[in-house]
C-alpha cells in the first residue's frame, strides 16, 4: 500500500529528510513518498495525519513540543525527554495507533558510542552547550552512554535549571553558569544552540587532550564550535547533518522494519550538496 510520510514544521523548505528518506525508500522498491509540510502549527497537519495513507513523519520546531496531542501513546524516552520528533503508525487489528518516540537521543547515542568504540575509551565527562529542546536529547544520549559527569551550560541560567530538575530523578545534571566555570575539560562536547549565535573564540579554551566534539546545528555546516576543536589534534568533530543522517537511520528502521541502506541514504546528500553548490554558482540561489 502507498503511503505518505512528511516532516512537520516551520521554516524548513530547504530540510534535507525528503533526500534521505526517499533515497532509502527507493532502494528497497517501496510504494512511499516523504515530503516537507510547513504550518505555523501542528493543528496544520491533522488532514495529513488522519489520512489512511499516512505512514509516519519526523517533527521539528516548533512542533515537538505539540504534537503528542495527535498520538494514543508516547514512548517512555520521547516523555522523559519531554519531545517528539517521530510519529510511527501500526495497524493493532482494531485499528491506527499513533506513537510518539525521540529518535534525536538515539541518533546522538549512536555517534558517541562509535566514537568509544573506535578510540577504546569511554569518556567520563561531557557537556551539552545549550537549554533547549535539542539539549534534552543529548543529554539523554551522554546519560545512557555512560558518561558519569554531565554538565550543561545555558546563557539563561534558570533555563538550564529547569531542565536539570526534569531529569534529577532518572541521573545527575550539573548547571555551569559559563564555560569558563567549568571544573573539569570535557571528553565530549555536544553544541545545540544556533551557529550564527556563536563565536570561534568563545570555545577556544574548551577542549582537552581528546575527544569528540558534536554540533547539531547545520547552518552553516562548518560552524565556530566544530573550527575550535578542529585546532585540537586529539579532537574528532561530527556535523548536524551526520547528526541528522543518525536519527534518520533509526527513524527509517521504525518506519519500515528494514535495516536502513546508510551509505545510500548519506550518498543522496552529497549528490543534494553538490546540485545546490552548482546551482548556486549559477547565480540561480
Amino acid at each position: 500500500m502507498a503511503k505518505n510520510f512528511h516532516i512537520f514544521g516551520k521554516g524548513i523548505s530547504f530540510s534535507v529528510s525528503p533526500t534521505i528518506h526517499n533515497a532509502g525508500f527507493q532502494h528497497y522498491g517501496l510504494p512511499f513518498t516523504y515530503t516537507i509540510h510547513e504550518s505555523d502549527s501542528i493543528d496544520g497537519a491533522a488532514a495529513l495525519i488522519a489520512s489512511d495513507h499516512f505512514g509516519g513523519a519526523s517533527v521539528t520546531m516548533p512542533h515537538k513540543l505539540q504534537v503528542h496531542k495527535f498520538c494514543n501513546e508516547q514512548t517512555e524516552t520521547a516523555q522523559l525527554i519531554g519531545a517528539i520528533n517521530t510519529l510511527i503508525v501500526k495497524d493493532n487489528g482494531n485499528g491506527r495507533i499513533i506513537t510518539g518516540d525521540n529518535t534525536d537521543w538515539s541518533g546522538l547515542y549512536s555517534i558517541v558510542t562509535a566514537h568509544s568504540t573506535k578510540t577504546q575509551h569511554q569518556p567520563n565527562t561531557g557537556l551539552v552547550i545549550g537549554a533547549g529542546g535539542a539539549s534534552r536529547a543529548a543529554l539523554y544520549a551522554l546519560h545512557k552512554a555512560g558518561v558519569k559527569r554531565i554538565y550543561l551550560v545555558n546563557r539563561t541560567l534558570a533555563t538550564a535549571e529547569r531542565v536539570r530538575d526534569d531529569f534529577k530523578s532518572v541521573f545527575e545534571i550539573k548547571v555551569v553558569p559559563s564555560l569558563q566555570e567549568l571544573p573539569e575539560k570535557p571528553e565530549v562536547v555536544i553544541g545545540t544552540v544556533p551557529a550564527e549565535t556563536t563565536t570561534e573564540t568563545q570555545f577556544s579554551s574548551l577542549f582537552g587532550d581528546r575527544g569528540l566534539c558534536v554540533d547539531m546545528a547545520y547552518k552553516p555546516r562548518q560552524t565556530p564550535l566544530l573550527t575550535a576543536a578542529q585546532q585540537n589534534q586529539g579532537w574528532d568533530t561530527v556535523t548536524g547533518v551526520e547528526v541528522l543522517l543518525a536519527q534518520a537511520f533509526d527513524q527509517f528502521l521504525l518506519w519500515t522494519g528494514l535495516e536502513p541502506p546508510r551509505e545510500i541514504m548519506a550518498e543522496a546528500i552529497v549528490a543534494l550538496d553538490g546540485k545546490r553548490s552548482t546551482v548556486a554558482k549559477a547565480g540561480i540561489l
